[in-house]
């Protein structure tokens, strides 16, 4: 038997990526509440270069996540783990799922909630090829179901100062010194020698839809992961928690219009 059939040279593995509730866990959560938000990773499975690994975003979202659910009376699900990476194509390990199979399956997952009495669902990003999660947020909205996409690209820019985070949002595209920092901090073990010495900047990407992400880095990285750390990450987690609080406050709020939000507000 080779060795890479005894599993001798099997990367290691992120635990507690699927909570470990049990229904009376969710009916204590959400005793003496009059609305309970629940609260869904999404990430993908891409390539992030040669040192970070294929869920990166899976993991992002989660850590996000689970620092929300420790902070406030929310239902944490377990992640969506596949996403829309089509631009990632042209790496070896990436895979994706159509935009309109994602739209379908986070609106079946708050139907289904909705179903059993959690009405609010708040869905936490961690890639940012899906684009199509603000169409499925808008058009629930507009039902006056109750939904949000979070973090916001405010929430990331407010998060990153207070870090002390030197890289722009523009520049820390991917595997850059944002998410190499949240994965030194949650998950160090799966970070891999190698983010010291890759740095890589492109900030104009204007045809990347077009072209993938192959038209702007040979490496798989756009960014500069030499500067991460787990001391940023940790910040980075915590502000965003921070962050969420008028999330939560609007989403559990009593405000909320059945039809959806008027015009102009």
């Amino acid at each position: 038997m080779t060795s890479g059939a005894s599993g001798a040279h099997r990367p290691p593995t992120a635990p507690g990526l699927v909570p470990a509730d049990t229904t009376q866990d969710v009916r204590n959560r959400a005793a003496g509440r009059s609305r309970q938000v629940a609260v869904l990773p999404v990430g993908s499975y891409e390539q992030h270069g040669p040192f970070l690994p294929l869920a990166t975003d899976t993991l992002v979202a989660c850590a996000i996540a689970r620092e929300i659910a420790a902070a406030y009376p929310v239902h944490l699900l377990p992640p969506v783990t596949i996403s829309c990476s089509h631009e990632h194509a042209a790496w070896p390990g990436t895979v994706s799922i159509s935009a309109v199979t994602l739209h379908a399956v986070v609106r079946d997952i708050a139907d289904s909630l909705r179903r059993s009495g959690v009405e609010a669902l708040a869905v936490v990003n961690g890639h940012g090829g899906n684009y199509v999660l603000g169409n499925v947020v808008q058009e629930a909205s507009a039902r006056g179901e109750r939904l949000a996409l979070f973090p916001a690209v405010e929430d990331w820019e407010t998060a990153r100062e207070r870090a002390g985070v030197r890289t722009s949002l523009l520049t820390d595209m991917h595997a850059g010194e944002i998410e190499t920092s949240v994965l030194l901090h949650a998950h160090p073990e799966l970070v891999r020698a190698g983010h010291e010495k890759a740095d890589h900047v492109a900030d104009d990407r204007r045809h990347l839809l077009t072209t993938g992400m192959s038209a702007y880095t040979d490496s798989g990285v756009i960014g500069r992961p030499s500067l991460g750390s787990a001391a940023k990450g940790r910040e980075l987690l915590a502000s965003l928690t921070a962050c969420f609080a008028p999330y939560f406050s609007l989403l559990t709020s009593d405000g909320w219009p059945s039809g959806g939000w008027p015009s102009g507000r």
